[in-house]
């Protein structure tokens, strides 16, 4: 690949077997750098307003940013489509090695859009720039054995779960060990019977000036408060952190804290593994042998599927994560569907022997929910919140937008509850961590608890617009990694806000509204959580957002992001004029 932005994309028609390479507009590279950003606007002007997720019209993107290959830390590419699960606008990110392969393999383009539906199960090949459609001979296999009968080349395949259409279904991609995991893209892939994304080339090499660039920037994230964390720890200490600060919900969201924390968490992790993923100044994860291969678990792997399901045996948590990551399944809303199954037995909403605290008991329900039987297993494969459709229960385990939370209870820090209301694919804490800070400070008042996660929302979504490592990434000079490599653009001090903006006119366009910027009733509502203070900060983030009311964009707020000529026929704006803060 050649030195310089990518300035195309590659569009894939599965129904008509089909790829063409096809110039991105100047302006749309200008105003939403790539990744998110230009995931966002594809997305919003190739739907329809109402189009079934796992439709033929539904589109996939495999979006990367005009730098990637380049960056330090981990390099990532961003999934974006529209969530089975949730029905709203969906990024996912992963990383390791296949985004700087894949960025390689697509030479001068951004991207991969897919539409359409395979006839039979296809995998798509991309090498020097171009694609093309193969059969898929590995329908039915897992996502590790997917991944090594290409030994040449970079994969990101599904497993079963994407295959079955499992809501909360990844996208896997080195071994399965990174994933592009919340929200379903996997089951998109599974209804376009895409079974992988095979990448062949050699990942691009900077010239001299973008390499003295990204030596500069790593030794300085390496120096850093976080990037020491990180090279001593990766994210399993979050187990540790969440259960110090009393934020760490467990055993099915019925208790703040774990008791064994410890033996899920870092030290447990540092006592167990083999090595770590890479070497040099950002090490990566830890490796841990289990029964079904080598796992990398991350911090979403204790508080999820140890203390969120009672169990405090660190290599079966592993060998649970390994469990999720070879099915194919995001283990964050597979250990939430499984803790509300186990609720709602106690609770005699379902009947059916279950308990917390049982490895055994977890791993049969995650291979009923891959495998969608029996009755059980189906209704746990779209979410907690279908579950209780079906069977009663929607005050067990929370979810937001139906995407179900992440074990970092919100109870005793209002603006992580702002956060996950706000976040624009449902229950995420990737979008802003106020807890990080918040947690310390309990008195933030509700317009200092909306800036902070505005602030990070756009933040965020400017840095996967470059699709930068989501910590290594926190302290880059974005403009000098754009202008490194000629990259238009426009106005980086309003880019994420506009690229946060946009994706909410996708989800108003889709019926989203002040009604879905909810706090789920399965949360306490003790202590700083109650209606009254929740309902403030969501007036407040509204009105430094510049939406009304309902939580629409107003017309002066599109005027000033320069998305006045966005919105289409489909898409509500707010009548009422923004309040102030």
């Amino acid at each position: 690949m050649s030195q310089g932005a990518p300035d195309r994309l590659l569009r894939v028609d599965l129904s008509a077997e089909r790829v063409e390479s096809e110039p991105v507009p100047e302006r749309w590279r200008r105003r939403y750098v790539g990744g998110k950003g230009l995931g966002a606007r594809y997305l919003y002007e190739e739907l329809e307003a109402g189009v079934d997720p796992l439709g033929p019209a539904n589109a996939l993107l495999f979006m990367l940013g005009p730098v990637s290959g380049y960056l330090p830390g981990d390099g990532r590419y961003a999934a974006v489509t529209k969530s089975p699960l949730t029905g709203a606008f969906l990024d996912s990110y992963a990383g390791g090695d296949f985004p700087a392969t894949l960025a390689g393999a697509l030479a001068d383009h951004v991207g991969v859009l897919v539409t359409g539906r395979a006839s039979d199960p296809v995998r798509l090949v991309v090498s020097d720039g171009d694609g093309r459609i193969e059969p898929a001979d590995t329908w039915g296999r897992d996502a590790v054995e997917t991944a090594r009968a290409f030994p040449e080349a970079c994969v990101a395949c599904i497993g079963p779960a994407g295959e079955r259409r499992v809501a909360y279904a990844t996208i896997a991609s080195d071994e399965a060990t990174h994933h592009a995991g919340r929200g379903g893209a996997g089951a998109v892939m599974g209804a376009k019977r895409l079974k992988a994304v095979v990448a062949r080339g050699e990942p691009p090499t900077p010239d001299e000036s973008l390499a003295t660039l990204r030596d500069a920037e790593t030794d300085r994230y390496a120096e850093s408060d976080t990037g020491r964390w990180l090279a001593a720890s990766e994210t399993l200490e979050t187990v540790d952190f969440a259960d110090e600060t009393d934020v760490l919900a467990s055993r099915g969201w019925q208790e703040r804290g774990f008791d064994a924390a410890e033996d899920v968490g870092i030290e447990a992790a540092r006592e167990a593994a083999s090595g770590r993923e890479r070497d040099g100044p950002i090490p990566g994860g830890f490796r841990i042998e289990t029964d079904e291969g080598e796992t990398v678990p991350r911090g979403a792997t204790g508080m999820s599927l140890g203390a969120g399901l009672g169990i405090d045996d660190f290599d079966a948590v592993a060998g649970l994560g390994e469990r999720c990551n070879r099915l194919g399944v995001d283990l964050i809303s597979a250990g939430n569907a499984i803790a509300w199954a186990i609720r709602a037995a106690e609770s005699g909403v379902v009947d059916r022997e279950l308990s917390f605290g049982e490895p055994a008991v977890a791993r049969d329900l995650l291979d009923e929910i891959a495998a969608r039987s029996p009755p059980l297993g189906d209704a746990l494969a779209d979410g907690v919140d279908a579950a209780a459709d079906r069977f009663g229960g929607s005050d067990l385990v929370p979810a937001v937008k139906r995407m179900s939370l992440p074990n970092y209870d919100p109870g005793a820090v209002a603006g992580m509850a702002l956060a996950y209301a706000t976040s624009d694919r449902g229950g995420c804490h990737r979008r802003a961590r106020p807890v990080e800070r918040a947690v310390f400070d309990t008195q933030w008042g509700p317009e200092r608890a909306a800036a902070a996660v505005v602030a990070a929302q756009d933040a965020r979504s400017l840095r996967w617009s470059l699709v930068a490592d989501d910590f290594a990434g926190e302290a880059l000079d974005v403009a000098a990694w754009l202008e490194a490599v000629g990259a238009p653009y426009d106005d980086l001090e309003n880019a994420g806000e506009r690229i946060w903006t946009l994706v909410r006119l996708f989800n108003v366009r889709e019926g989203f509204d002040r009604d879905d910027d909810a706090c789920p009733p399965a949360l306490d509502a003790d202590g700083d959580l109650d209606a009254e203070r929740f309902d403030a900060m969501v007036d407040a983030y509204y009105a430094i957002r510049g939406w009304g009311r309902q939580g629409r964009p107003t017309p002066e707020t599109l005027a000033r992001l320069d998305l006045g000529g966005v919105p289409d026929e489909q898409t509500p704006l707010a009548t009422d004029a923004a309040s102030t803060p």
